[in-house]
């Protein structure tokens, strides 16, 4: 997919973009410290939501050390890095563990409160790991 500029800031609902830039950041930050709870895929909506609500975090995000060339690679390309591949990966894993932890620890016979997000992270894996990685 390719980039396309964003529509101009003029836009009557700029700030239901600004708000969903804000709130997307907001969770993707708490993602990093909840196993299970996405990051990458918060930052991207960011990124998205900003480019039509909010110029200065959209240029933030953009130029951010961490999350720019992420971002940039997804815009350019629809890529995601080896590296980030890994850490979905491995993050869902964590997460999908201690779901069966706590359904074990509880002794739950719930089987599809655990097989419904393990599936949904068995599906998010598989699509990711078909992305392209970024050219360099």
């Amino acid at each position: 997919p390719s980039h396309r500029p964003p529509p101009p800031m003029r836009s009557r609902f700029r700030w239901a973009w600004w708000l969903l830039a804000y709130v997307s950041l907001g969770i993707g930050i708490v993602g990093v410290f909840v196993p299970g709870l996405p990051t990458t895929v918060f930052i991207l909506v960011a990124a998205f939501a900003a480019s039509r609500g909010s110029e200065r975090l959209h240029r933030y995000l953009m130029t951010h050390p961490r999350f720019g060339p992420a971002i940039q690679d997804w815009q350019r390309n629809g890529a995601v890095s080896r590296r980030g591949k890994w850490a979905a990966t491995w993050t869902m894993l964590l997460g999908a563990a201690v779901l069966l932890g706590i359904m074990a620890w509880t002794g739950s016979h719930r089987w599809w409160m655990a097989a419904l997000p393990i599936a949904c992270m068995t599906l998010v894996a598989l699509w990711l790991w078909s992305r392209p990685g970024p050219r360099r």
